[in-house]
C-alpha cells in the first residue's frame, strides 16, 4: 500500500520505517529541510534502538523515502498518517495547530479517496475537527475518511512495540476505511480493536494517564515505606504478583518524565474540565510526581548536609534508558535545584549528553561514569541505564572524594553496595 507519513519525529520515523518494513511504499515528510537531508544520508536524528538499521535498510530497498513535498506525498498515497507534534500550551491544552495545518494541506492536495489517520496524541473530538477542516478546504470534492489510530510506543523499545504490539486500536466510521486499515495492519498478526473515533482518542489518553498514575502510586507507597522502615521493592513484588495489578510500572524512583506522560496527563485534565469533570485523581498523580523530584533533592541535601561548593557526579540525564530524549526529564529539575544551591555538577549519559546541552547549563560533561565519579562528594543515579548496573564499584569508590551513592532508580542491592564500602541511599528502602 502507498502511505504518506507527515512528521519525522519519534512517532513519525518509527511509523514510517516499520510500515515500510511490512512491505508498504512509504514517504515520510517533514518541513525541516536539514532533517530530511540527514535522513536521506542515512543519519537518524534520534536515538532509538533498532530504528537506524530498519530505516537504512528500507530506504535502500526503495520502500522508504524522505521528502519536504507534502503535496506530492499526499497525491501519491492512499493513506496519510498525521504524526506531527501536539505540544502543550501554557494552559496545559494540546496545541493542535500542526495537525490542522496537515489536515488543510491534505484537503487542498488530494484528488482521490484518502484515509487520513490521526497518529499524534490528540484530545477527544479532534477527529471531528480534522474532518471538518478537510471538508472546508476539499478543493476537488473527493471522498475521504478520518481514522484515529493512537500510538502505544515506548521510547527505547518503539520499534519492537510497533512490530509486536499488544493491540492495534483503530477508530473509524466507515467500512471502507475499516477494511483498508485492517489490510495495513494484518501482517502484524496482532489483536485489532475497532471502535468509534472518539473512543480511540480517549483510549490513548486513558492508557498513558493510568500508567502515570501507577508510577505515582508506587512512589507514594515508597515514601510510606521509608517512614515505616519497609522495602518498596518487596511491596511492589507482592503487588505485582496479583494478576489484576501486574509488576510493570511499579518501580519506585524520582518520578516519570518524557514528552508523553506529563503532556498527556495535563491534556486529559483539561479535556475533562471542558466536559465538566474535575479529574482530581489525575491531578493527585501530577502532584505526587512533582513532589517526588523535590523529595529526592531533599534526600541529597540530607546526605551532604551542605550542598554549596560540593561536587556531585550525575549518572544519567535522559528521562529513561535507551533514549536520548530530554523532554520533561526529571534530571532537569533536580540538577537545576542543586545548582541553585551552589553545587558543581559533573554528568555522564550514554546518549543524551548532546541534547541535554539545550536545557542544562554549567555542567561538566564526562566521557564515562568513572570520570563523573572522580573527586565527587556524591554520585547520584538519575537514569537506570544497564551500563550503570555493571560498573566496577571498586574503581568508582577509589575515584570519589567520598563513597556516597544516592540512587534515584534503585538499581543496586543495598546490602551488596554497602559491602563495597559505600554509604548508600535509595527510594523507599531502609537506608
Amino acid at each position: 500500500m502507498k502511505v504518506a507519513v507527515a512528521g519525522a519525529g519519534y512517532v513519525g520515523l518509527v511509523t514510517a520505517a516499520c510500515l515500510a518494513e511490512l512491505g508498504n511504499d512509504v514517504t515520510c515528510v517533514d518541513i525541516d529541510e536539514s532533517k530530511i537531508s540527514q535522513l536521506n544520508s542515512d543519519i537518524i536524528p534520534i536515538y532509538e534502538p533498532g530504528l537506524d538499521g530498519l530505516a537504512v535498510k528500507n530506504r535502500k530497498s526503495g520502500r522508504l523515502a524522505y521528502s519536504t513535498d507534502l503535496k506530492a506525498a499526499i497525491k501519491n498515497s492512499e493513506i496519510i498518517f498525521i504524526c506531527v507534534g501536539t505540544p502543550p500550551k501554557e494552559n496545559g491544552e494540546a496545541d493542535l495547530s500542526h495537525v490542522e495545518n496537515v489536515a488543510r494541506a491534505v484537503a487542498e492536495a488530494m484528488d482521490s479517496y484518502k484515509v487520513i489517520v490521526e497518529k499524534s496524541t490528540v484530545p477527544v473530538e479532534t477527529g471531528e475537527k480534522v474532518a471538518k477542516s478537510i471538508r472546508a478546504y476539499n478543493i476537488h470534492r473527493v471522498d475521504f475518511d478520518v481514522v484515529s489510530n493512537p500510538e502505544f510506543l515506548k521510547e527505547g523499545s518503539a520499534v519492537s512495540d510497533f512490530m509486536h504490539p499488544d493491540r492495534v486500536v483503530i477508530g473509524c466510521g466507515s467500512e471502507r476505511a475499516r477494511q483498508i486499515m485492517k489490510k495495513l495492519y494484518e501482517p502484524l498478526n496482532a489483536p485489532i480493536l475497532f471502535t468509534d473515533i472518539k473512543s480511540a482518542e480517549i483510549i490513548k489518553h486513558a492508557s498513558n494517564s493510568f500508567l502515570a498514575t501507577k508510577i505515582s502510586f508506587i512512589n507514594a507507597i515508597a515514601n510510606i515505606c521509608e517512614m515505616a522502615g519497609a522495602d518498596v521493592e518487596k511491596v511492589a513484588e507482592g503487588m505485582g504478583l496479583d494478576k489484576r495489578i501486574g509488576r510493570p510500572f511499579l518501580n519506585a524512583g524520582i518520578g516519570y518524565g518524557g514528552f508523553c506522560f506529563p503532556k498527556d496527563a495535563e491534556a486529559f485534565i483539561k479535556i475533562a474540565e471542558k466536559l465538566g469533570y474535575d479529574f482530581r485523581l489525575l491531578k493527585a498523580t501530577q502532584e505526587i510526581n512533582s513532589f517526588q523530584k523535590k523529595n529526592f533533592v531533599k534526600k541529597i541535601e540530607k546526605a551532604l548536609w551542605i550542598v554549596k561548593n560540593k561536587t556531585i557526579g550525575i549518572l544519567g540525564l535522559a528521562f529513561k534508558p535507551n533514549t536520548d530524549d530530554m523532554r520533561f526529564a526529571p534530571s532537569i529539575d533536580i540538577i537545576g535545584e542543586l545548582q541553585r544551591e551552589g553545587a558543581k555538577i559533573k554528568a555522564y549519559d550514554p546518549e543524551a549528553a548532546e541534547k541535554s546541552k539545550g536545557v542544562l547549563n554549567n555542567i561538566e560533561y564526562c566521557s564515562n561514569p568513572y570520570e563523573a565519579a572522580k573527586d565527587a562528594d556524591a554520585l547520584v543515579i538519575l537514569t537506570e541505564w544497564d551500563e550503570f548496573r555493571a560498573l566496577d564499584m571498586k574503581k568508582i569508590k577509589s575515584a570519589m572524594k567520598h563513597p556516597l551513592i544516592i540512587d534515584g532508580r534503585n538499581i543496586y542491592n543495598p546490602e551488596e553496595i554497602r559491602k563495597e564500602g559505600f554509604t548508600y541511599m535509595s527510594i523507599g528502602r531502609v537506608d
